[in-house]
């Protein structure tokens, strides 16, 4: 007898027959007294066609925060109260709950909300009947009540943060992969599955790139103490289990994996005074945007004149909101020139292992130097190392990185 929460994305119930399955599945798999709960995304691309139906409106339809939410929470609501009658269809009590209803408590900073708290005692009464509760991921409600949507990949968080208010014994992610590898699979194919990973190394990957898993995610099962379990949706086969540690014993490794985005954009404000405060101006009216900046270099422009450029990335989603701060802040400073970039990506490896290894990044930069491929901005952490190149050259960059890093004869 457990209480396990299951999420299954999009791909997994992109069609009425993989929403039967689905259902036929967790059924075969319940045991006598286990309670489920079931958190959903939207069918296959319903998010990205929702989108597509607001560029039809605007070619910025971001400008209209709240509208987007109240237009991509929808898509959830389709596939939910689909898997709830594929349930009842067969023969399993089944009950729909919209993040709200499920308790899921939100800021009001629509498309990029984080969740503020939950109170799922709806959840508990529908258990308590014996339902199988199949909630909308991704989605949750702001004081005020609006629909509120925790940004791409936001279901594994709803899945992940409901596991841990109520108590659950573990959350089960299923998804079109069979776990986490040291690369996407579908770039690198001599990718290898990992058994394995701590929360700390999937957090890095995740918020370098790795889309298998939200960062946000992650932060909610270290903060539960929650193991998730990343497992495929078509496959009965064991997946990757996040944890806080390891649980048996490795193999020595340097990294764990390379991570990549594609989904980045470069701006450079060129011919800024260099002054204290300017890096503030620039970077403060980009938080208050509500605009994540990731990798960032200043550079002496001119020495005698005393100006400099800022070179920085941020994501592709927030980039024309990004671009009219920055116009806006660059005039105020008079900068010669704002430039933007968008053939760009990032490749990173993460692994708790380069600790105390000299020479990592010296490994990486050879890779890349061999494949000839140049980098434009280098970035780094305790835990990982981050280059921004041509986005054209992103293949060859994780193939060659991970050739260096992971021979064919080693193991995960």
């Amino acid at each position: 007898m457990a209480l396990i929460v299951k999420k299954f994305g999009g791909s997994s119930v992109a069609t009425a027959e993989k929403i039967m399955n689905v259902a036929k599945r967790v059924l075969d798999e319940k045991q006598p007294g286990d309670k489920i709960v079931m958190v959903v995304s939207a069918m296959g691309d319903t998010t990205d066609d929702l989108i597509h139906l607001a560029q039809g409106i605007t070619k910025d339809p971001y400008q209209y925060t709240r509208e987007m939410d109240m237009l991509l929470t929808t898509g959830e609501q389709v596939s939910i109260s689909l898997l709830a009658m594929a349930f009842k269809t067969l023969g399993a009590p089944a009950v729909s709950l919209t993040g709200s209803m499920a308790g899921m408590q939100t800021n009001d900073v629509h498309t990029k909300g984080r969740i503020v708290g939950i109170r799922p005692k709806r959840v508990h009464e529908e258990l308590d009947k014996g339902n199988i509760v199949v909630v909308a991921g991704f989605q949750g409600a702001d004081a005020a009540g609006d629909p509120v949507t925790l940004g791409r990949g936001g279901s594994d968080t709803s899945a992940v943060a409901l596991a841990g208010a109520l108590g659950a014994d573990t959350c089960e992610i299923y998804t079109d992969v069979e776990g986490i590898y040291s690369a996407d699979p579908r770039i690198e194919p001599n990718a290898r599955k990992m058994k394995e990973i701590t929360y700390y190394e999937m957090l890095e990957m995740a918020r370098l790139g790795a889309g298998v898993m939200q960062p946000r995610s992650v932060e909610m099962g270290k903060h539960f103490g929650i193991p998730i379990h990343v497992r495929s949706t078509f496959t009965n086969k064991p997946g990757t289990i996040i944890r806080e540690e390891y649980t048996m014993e490795e193999k020595d490794f340097i990294i764990r994996g390379v991570a990549h985005d594609e989904k980045v954009a470069k701006i450079a404000v060129l011919g800024i005074p260099n002054t204290p405060g300017i890096a503030h101006e620039i970077f403060s009216a980009l938080a208050e945007a509500n605009i994540d900046v990731d990798m960032i270099v200043q550079s002496i422009r001119n020495i005698e004149k005393n100006v400099t450029d800022m070179v920085f990335t941020v994501a592709t989603d927030d980039l024309g909101q990004a671009k009219k701060v920055v116009d806006k802040v660059a005039d105020k400073l008079n900068a010669i020139a704002v430039l933007i970039e968008e053939d760009v990506a990032k490749v990173s490896i993460v692994g708790a292992g380069m600790l105390g290894n000299p020479g990592i990044a010296a490994r990486m930069f050879g890779a890349l130097s061999r494949a000839e491929i140049n980098i434009d901005i280098i970035s780094t952490s305790e835990i990982s190392i981050s280059c921004l190149i041509k986005g054209a050259e992103l293949k060859k960059a994780v193939n060659a990185i991970h050739a260096e890093f992971f021979p064919e004869n080693s193991q995960v």
